[in-house]
């Protein structure tokens, strides 16, 4: 079963596609989840292959059938395609090299099955809930899932840029295609870098804005979504419809002033949304149900509501500043990794949230091997920084941030694209000097130069405090009676000490103990994903609803 989200060719680009192959044979198929950015460009390659929609996913199949299994090579884009060979007797599994677009697979008694969200192997009777105890460890300790193998028994992801081949039930060969370029940085002038930096960026917002729907942006006030917002401005001759989310009485930073002025300065329709306590209690089950790949990421709060009210405005597409970080270098983690360790410098993540705690069954780290082992097979020529970078877009990237704007959007029939997450701007940015990436202590020291020049207003060499959401403070406010509720869940039970969990809420002071407010908020995350997706629970009320029906079941 497919449902097309229709945003290019709302008239003839149903799926599937079929594609007359060989004479005396069913037809070649294709469907796909996502957008071919380049397809125009395609078609024109392509002289000579008469199309029947004016769909950009209908393009892949006329690649697939000239190039065979390496057709994903020439596409720009995100996305998931499963194309069908009748006359080879072959079904052919394709993912974007970034993993923007989401697909799993699982092997059953009854064949070889796969989907956009797992969720659908159990709604269909196919493959039963049962927890992978290392991918579990992983949700608790970095809040995201990492590798081939999934938190739910069975299910395997494709892996970002893999392409595979299932012959008769079992996958027969596998191809890589690899987002970042396997290359030392180059030298360049500064001077060089930013003028090719515009025009990568307007190419890449240029074609991530084809649509044939309303689009919009949103937009935190960051590095990253002020350059998305700048560079829409100069290519749209109407207002850019920009959605600002916070959370006000809080002690989190609000962005909403900063980006107030900086969306007046660039003349955008600038929309301003309140996520509130209400919003945490209320919306929290319902998020956690829509995760079925599981990320604690607080940011899926807002993203969520965000969606939603961007639905109600009637956009079906957003663009959003994912991957600026990964490319240009922003995290303060990636500073750490370049450093020799007599300086300071260490691995990223080198301790889970919940370790040192007390609170699980197993203490053995058993999902490092997952998360490491990107890292093994990175080219020797990379720098102590690329290093890292790539770490990230190999897991973090796909498997928190991605998976969360997918979801959260998806799920009001919205589509987010991510222009920083483009083969061009790819190819360019991993390639910058460290110099140009960090400098001066400040990460992506080229793009605030860039909106730093473009847009003043911007105040893009200030110092910025990254995005945070209040869930350890909201938690605190009923600590008290989240405590027993927490520990007695199924999912909680079974990994964790439940006196150990107890205590974590009942004595839980966000002002001593950062790790602390983390762990509680990963624990409760854990605790209503588990009562959702594993012991069938509804998730149509509110936080105590959901604990509530865990608690007779423990």
């Amino acid at each position: 079963m497919q449902t097309r989200l229709a945003i290019i060719d709302l008239n003839t680009g149903d799926q599937p596609f079929f594609l007359e192959s060989e004479p005396n044979q069913a037809p070649l198929a294709l469907i796909a989840n996502g957008e071919i950015y380049n397809y125009l460009e395609l078609k024109q390659q392509l002289d000579g292959f008469t199309f029947k929609s004016q769909s950009d996913c209908e393009v892949p199949l006329f690649l697939y059938q000239k190039y065979g299994i390496e057709f994903a090579e020439n596409l720009r884009g995100m996305y998931s395609i499963a194309i069908h060979d009748p006359a080879k007797n072959r079904l052919i599994l394709s993912r974007d090299p970034f993993g923007i677009k989401p697909l799993y697979y699982g092997v059953t008694e009854d064949g070889f099955v796969f989907s956009s969200e797992f969720q659908a192997f159990q709604k269909a009777k196919i493959l039963h809930p049962k927890i992978n105890t290392e991918g579990r460890d992983c949700l608790l300790n970095i809040q995201f899932g990492a590798g081939v193998e999934t938190i739910m028994e069975g299910v395997y992801r494709v892996l970002p840029g893999e392409t595979l081949v299932v012959e008769k039930g079992e996958i027969t060969e596998r191809i890589q295609l690899n987002a970042l370029p396997p290359v030392a940085p180059a030298v360049i002038k500064t001077q060089d870098a930013l003028e090719k930096l515009d025009a990568i960026l307007a190419d890449s917002i240029d074609v991530h804005q084809r649509s044939d729907v309303p689009y919009g942006m949103f937009f935190s006030g960051g590095i990253d979504s002020s350059v998305i917002l700048t560079m829409m401005a100069r290519l749209n001759p109407e207002p850019v419809q920009a959605y600002t989310i916070g959370f006000s009485g809080t002690g989190v930073h609000d962005e909403r002033d900063h980006a107030r002025t900086v969306a007046k300065t660039v003349g955008s329709d600038h929309h301003e949304i309140e996520f509130s306590e209400h919003d945490f209690w209320h919306t929290l089950p319902a998020i956690t149900s829509l995760m079925d790949d599981p990320a604690a990421d607080y940011a899926v709060l807002p993203t969520y509501k965000l969606a939603a009210e961007v639905k109600k405005a009637g956009l079906k597409v957003v663009l959003s500043g994912e991957g600026g970080d990964e490319l240009f270098g922003g995290y303060g983690r990636y500073r750490r990794a370049m450093r020799h360790p007599w300086l300071g410098g260490r691995p990223m993540r080198q301790s889970g949230t919940l370790e040192g705690l007390g609170l699980l069954r197993n203490e053995i780290p058993q999902w490092r091997t997952a998360y490491d082992a990107p890292v093994n097979d990175l080219p020797q020529s990379y720098t102590r920084l690329q290093k890292a970078q790539a770490h990230d877009c190999a897991d973090w990237l796909p498997n928190d941030l991605l998976n969360k704007l997918d979801r959260c959007l998806m799920a009001h029939g919205v589509e987010g694209r991510v222009p920083f997450l483009d083969s061009v701007v790819a190819d360019f940015a991993f390639g910058l000097p460290d110099g140009l990436k960090i400098n001066d202590g400040q990460g992506k020291w080229l793009l605030r130069k860039w909106l730093d020049q473009n847009l003043p207003e911007a105040k893009a060499f200030s110092k910025k405090r990254g995005f945070s959401v209040p869930v350890a403070e909201w938690i605190l406010v009923k600590a008290q009676t989240l405590a027993p509720l927490v520990a007695n869940q199924p999912g909680i039970v079974e990994a964790c000490q439940p006196d150990a969990v107890h205590s974590l809420f009942a004595s839980m002071d966000t002002s001593a103990d950062k790790k602390r407010g983390q762990a509680a908020w990963h624990l409760l995350y854990y605790a209503l994903w588990h009562n959702h997706h594993i012991c069938g629970f509804a998730s149509d009320g509110d936080v105590f609803d959901s604990l509530n029906l865990g608690k007779g079941d423990s």
